[in-house]
Order: structure tokens, then sequence, then C-alpha cells
């Protein structure tokens, strides 16, 4: 496969899903030769900044920034333009190259897509940054002020199979997503599209959400790890166990060569003292320090594990 350079299909991904344990090392070397074939040693760092929190309309049952579950996410307004830069300066200064601005909602309003526009505007115009936004189900009258503002990407997750996101939420369809992701793409903005593994799905599920993301074609891929929130849906849910969460990050780079997929939410709680050798499953980015209403591990840790392993900070 690494000589022909071809994205696995789905019986070689079936044969992966059940390999056993023991054969899961030479498995992640695999990913990790794969992931160095065609994206080289670099390594993208992201910030997320979470521009409103909680009071969200949708119950996706995984979130606790929905207004429908009693969890401890106090709700808080959108943030001020200056809000929005000195999150973005000091997402620079820490080093990272990216910056996600996120905001939990069905889909913007015209105050917020323009309040968005506008802080887009004064980042990039001051910090040489890659902009990212995530703002739920877009339409084209959105992308096209956008683009406009000078948006790079825009991150609009799967999460799931189409067969089990039911089950994950039922306020809007997997085909308004499917549709947003589509759209992005129309518009010539990189797709960043992911998704949440550990929700209860089957392997058959994780499969044929590989399957749509190949179909998709994103040039990044998320890959979050369930970290139950209590007060949510699911917050009894169990961990996901380190090896198939580390087997599921390489069957992803497999899957995509040529993506980057970046090393996400739940990935402290899930590996501990695994993370290295998550790095070496396959991934080419991390998301650094929070996931919005969760903490992450302190930057120097991730920095120092990304030198240790050899990488590249790409700014």
């Amino acid at each position: 496969m690494l000589e022909q350079q071809e994205p696995a299909g789905r019986e070689l991904l079936e044969e992966i899903a059940v390999l056993p344990a023991a054969f899961v090392p030479q498995l992640l070397e695999l990913a990790d030769e794969v992931r160095e074939l065609h994206c080289g040693n670099g390594a993208n760092v992201e910030v997320l900044y979470n521009a409103k929190k909680g009071g969200c309309s949708e119950d996706c049952n995984f979130c606790s920034q929905s207004a429908r579950f009693a969890t401890d996410v106090q709700a808080e307004p959108l943030s001020t333009v200056e809000g929005f830069t000195a999150a973005a300066r000091d997402a620079h200064r820490r080093g990272a190259g990216e910056f996600c601005i996120v905001v939990a909602v069905r889909g913007p309003s015209n105050k917020l897509l323009e309040r968005v526009c506008e802080a887009t505007r004064a980042i990039k115009a001051e910090f040489p940054l890659t902009v990212a936004v995530s703002l739920g189900i877009l339409r084209e009258e959105h992308l096209s002020q956008l683009l406009a503002a000078g948006v790079d990407k825009v991150n609009h997750n799967l999460e799931t199979s189409r067969r089990y996101f039911p089950d994950v939420c039922t306020t809007h369809t997997y085909d308004e997503r499917w549709a947003t992701c589509q759209l992005v793409k129309s518009y010539g903005l990189e797709l960043c599209c992911g998704g949440i593994i550990g929700m209860g799905e089957t392997l058959a599920d994780r499969l044929d959400f590989l399957e749509a993301l190949q179909v998709l074609g994103p040039q990044e891929v998320p890959i979050n790890f369930l970290n139950p929130r209590p007060g949510t849906p699911f917050g009894d849910r169990s961990l996901v166990e380190p090896t198939e969460a580390l087997r599921f990050v390489a069957m992803a780079r497999l899957a995509l060569p040529k993506a980057l997929i970046r090393f996400a939410g739940g990935r402290e709680v899930t590996l501990q003292g695994l993370q290295d050798l998550g790095m070496r499953s396959g991934a080419s980015g991390l998301v650094l320090g929070s996931y919005l209403t969760t903490s992450g591990r302190s930057d120097n840790h991730d920095f120092a594990m990304l030198e240790r392993l050899g990488f590249e900070v790409l700014a």
C-alpha cells in the first residue's frame, strides 16, 4: 500500500478493525510511515476559541453546551471583537499556527456572522494565523460572507455514521451536516470534518464514518474521543479503550493518507501516558490546551512531546 500510495478501502479497513491487539503496534508503525510519506514531519498546532459559551438550542447528546441539559456550563454572551483578537493574540503567542472560532449554535444569526467576519478581518490584519470557524449549519449567504472576510477553513463535523447519527442528535439531521460540508467545498474554503469516537457506535459505524469522509475529502479530520460530560445523555458512557483509540487514528490515516489528521478532544483522559504513541499513530496535528468546556494538558507538555518525536511545528 505504501508503494501504491492508495487510500485503504473498506475491505482492508474491516480487517484492520478486528486485528488482534497484539498486531496494533505494527499497524501504528505503518500509519506513521504513511503520515511521513504524505505529510512529512510538520505538525499543525491549533487553538480553539469558545466565542459564546453554552445556550445552544441543539440536543447533541455529548455536548455540555446544550441548553437542554442540566450541566455545569454557564451560558455567556457572544464575545466582543476585542475578545476575539485578544484570544487570537494569545494563540499566536503560544505558538499555534491555526485559530478556530467556535460558536455553539444551530447556525449563525446575522449579528453573530457580522461579529465573526469583523473579528476575522481584524485577526488576519494583525497575525499570520490560519483562521477557521465552526458555526453550525451554514447556507450560501453565510459562506460568501465568511470567504470575503478572509476565513480560511470551516469546521463542520459529521460526528459519526449516518445510521447512528439519530442516536446522537435529533434537532437537526445528518443530511443537513452533509449539505453544509459540500457547500464549504463548493466555495473553495478548506473543509475540516471529523467526529467523536466512543459514543456507543459499532465498528460498522466507524467504518461507515470513514467511508463518508473519503467521499467528502476534507483537508482536515479532527478525531475526538468521548470525554463523558456530567448532565448530558452520554455522561455515563465509558472511555474508549486506549488500544481502540490508537487503532482508529491509524485507520483514519490509512483511509485518508493526505489529510491533516488532528489529535483532538478527549486524548488526555483516553490515552493518559500514551500521548507520544498517539502522535506516532498517524496524526499530523493537535489541538492545544482546551476543548471548549474541558481542559487539556499544558502547552509545555505538548510542545516537548512534538520536539521529542521529531515533529516540526508549522507556523
